[in-house]
């Protein structure tokens, strides 16, 4: 019923042989999006390749943002964003050079460091999670405990999959992911991931009544963040610290001003992502305080703090996804985000 254009799926770990294989022989990219040319006569701009996780779409806004109003390139930065999708995940295209900074979900990093690849985060993209459990509203899902004996359609490998089942104490069926709602709108029974940000709109479009439980809320609670490959971080630091406040300022704009020239750039590469998408995706992302986070928490937009990479740390131990904490500085740097606004809690 739905293409696949309007679903994301999970980043899970990848192995060291996966970017000896992304090495070899470049495969064809999707769709980029670049600044335009510096005037004649200007500085020549850094060039700077920038990896999403999935097609263009309104949780993106901040990057197109920052594009379509020129501060990636007053910064100094040439920067092309290439969009994502069912092909191969950033992590390896990253760690091989092919692409200098991407985003994607902290846990998923820190695993992939483990495994010896050469990435670093500088700032969060969202400082909490969209990733959701949706079901029907009339549905007997209430609470995580709830999905005791039951079977949820979700991306094989999940990391929240593991620890709800853990932490919970319960035990349920996966159904791998077919990033479609078909089957969600024909069985009133039926629990499938989603992003809060997302699905849940196409499901009430077409006539479905629906709750949805924020993995974040059930103690889980990775940040989406923007990484990059190590070498490109210590040889441009500059780069890295100019691209992070443009960005921040993108979102900024995004979310509280005029948003239409990012939604403009959007459309253009993802026509699917119409108006109303738009209008509810960064509704959601208001609501759920998903990117600018809660300021009475100390939170704001991009921060990262080493209490809550500790935190995810310990939860991916206990688990069993990682062998031991790491220290901070292999897999994360608080160097790059810009002084806390006056007044703030951090």
């Amino acid at each position: 019923m739905f293409s696949k254009i309007l679903a994301r799926p999970l980043l899970i770990p990848v192995l060291i042989c996966a970017v000896v294989a992304a090495g070899c022989g470049r495969q064809a990219e999707p769709a980029k999006v670049a600044e335009e040319a510096p005037a004649p006569g200007a500085k020549p701009l850094l060039k700077v390749g920038f990896k999403l996780d999935w097609y263009p779409s309104p949780e993106h806004g901040g990057f197109f943002q920052a594009l379509a109003k020129g501060y990636y390139r007053d910064a100094g930065l040439d920067v092309t964003i290439n969009a994502g999708g069912p092909g191969p995940v950033p992590l390896p295209i990253v760690s091989t050079g092919r692409m200098d900074m991407a985003i994607g979900r902290c846990d998923d990093l820190i695993i992939a460091v483990q495994q010896g690849l050469p990435l670093v985060i500088v700032c969060a993209q969202m400082e909490h999670d969209p990733q959701a459990v949706m079901v029907h509203e009339d549905g007997p899902v209430k609470t995580f405990m709830d999905l005791e004996g039951r079977s949820v359609m979700s991306n094989p490998g999940a990391h929240w999959v593991e620890y709800v089942q853990h932490h919970y104490g319960v035990h349920f069926n996966l159904i791998p992911m077919d990033y479609g709602i078909a089957r969600f709108m024909t069985d009133k029974g039926y629990i499938q991931q989603c992003f809060i940000t997302n699905e849940p709109y196409f499901a009430e479009l077409h006539g479905a009544k629906t709750r949805a439980l924020l993995i974040s809320s059930g103690g889980y609670d990775p940040y989406r963040v923007i990484y990059a490959n190590r070498n490109f971080v210590t040889n441009h630091p500059d780069a890295v610290r100019a691209f992070v406040a443009a960005t921040i300022r993108g979102y900024t704009e995004y979310l509280n001003g005029d948003s239409k020239d990012a939604r403009a750039r959007i459309q253009t590469e993802n026509p699917s992502q119409t108006d109303p998408i738009f209008e509810y995706g960064i509704s959601a992302m208001k609501r759920y305080q998903l990117v600018e986070g809660d300021p009475a928490k100390g939170e704001r937009m991009g921060l990262i703090t080493p209490e809550r990479m500790n935190a995810l740390q310990s939860a991916l131990v206990e688990i069993k996804l990682l062998d031991a904490p790491l220290p901070l500085e292999r897999f994360v740097s608080f160097d790059f985000l810009p002084p806390a606004p006056a007044g703030s809690k951090r």
